[in-house]
């Protein structure tokens, strides 16, 4: 059996003395493992770095056997993003979550697709992060456990939704969700689809739910937490939010 494709590399890691096992996210393959002969040589190791997106050949002797990819840089991406801070760990980020929540070997091409736009703007820091977050909420969806965000899970209304309530993964209202705000999410609209703008602190508030959802709806299926790299991006957009507006260089009102 064999396939082309085109994929983001998600990780490598050495088998033997010269070779690697290689996880790819792949377009109509979804995510899958191989041999990569070689892979710890000197010319194989710039490829196979997180991120990249490269030209796909998977041989196996049968669909279940590991098999192994003949690869082909098509664009290095992580190169890119080792110019700076935040965009390598918002790609860290990205691959490893998706590393760790996509199943092995079934296509989500659309999850594919959202991710390759993701990692195509990691150089705009005003846009990513957004980016990012609604990547999430679409990988919740893809996986089957998508969020109610068009109406209010107390009330019925679609007005003033400023909530998600983490037990039934609805949206709330600021009204019926007053109450029990200290319990709640934050849905910030762009993640309603309802502004195409969004802040940093909006695009945190949104990763901050995504977040809380895929751990506790698809990673704790196999007892595993938010992946570190997933975790740090986030401490670091904190740090790059100001505290005032005083601290971000603005005048004094």
């Amino acid at each position: 059996m064999n396939f082309t494709d085109q994929g983001i590399i998600l990780d490598a890691r050495p088998h033997g003395e010269t070779a690697a096992i290689v996880n790819i996210v792949t377009e109509l393959h979804g995510r899958w493992a191989g041999l990569v002969y070689g892979g710890q040589g000197k010319r194989m190791r710039p490829v196979l770095q997180p991120g990249n997106e490269v030209g796909v050949e998977w041989k196996g002797r049968s669909e279940d056997s590991l098999g192994h990819f003949t690869l082909e840089m098509a664009r290095a991406r992580a190169g890119e993003a080792m110019q700076d801070r935040l965009s390598l760990a918002g790609l860290s980020a990205a691959c490893a979550l998706a590393l760790a929540t996509l199943p092995e070997r079934e296509a989500h091409a659309r999850a594919y697709t959202a991710m390759a736009v993701l990692l195509d703007n990691l150089d705009e820091i005003d846009l990513w992060p957004a980016l990012m977050a609604r990547w999430e909420l679409g990988l919740l969806a893809e996986l089957g456990f998508g969020l109610t965000l068009d109406r209010c899970a107390s009330t019925g209304a679609r007005d003033n939704l400023i909530y998600v309530s983490p037990r039934s993964a609805c949206a709330v209202s600021a009204e019926a969700g007053e109450p029990y705000k200290d319990k709640m999410l934050p849905l910030p609209a762009f993640l309603r689809g309802q502004s195409a703008e969004a802040s940093l602190e909006d695009a945190l508030g949104a990763l901050k739910t995504t977040g809380f959802f895929i751990e506790t709806r698809i990673l704790h299926l196999s007892d595993k937490p938010l992946p570190e790299a997933r975790l740090r991006v986030v401490e670091l957009l904190k740090a790059k939010k100001p505290a005032h507006p005083r601290e971000s260089g603005d005048p004094e009102p």
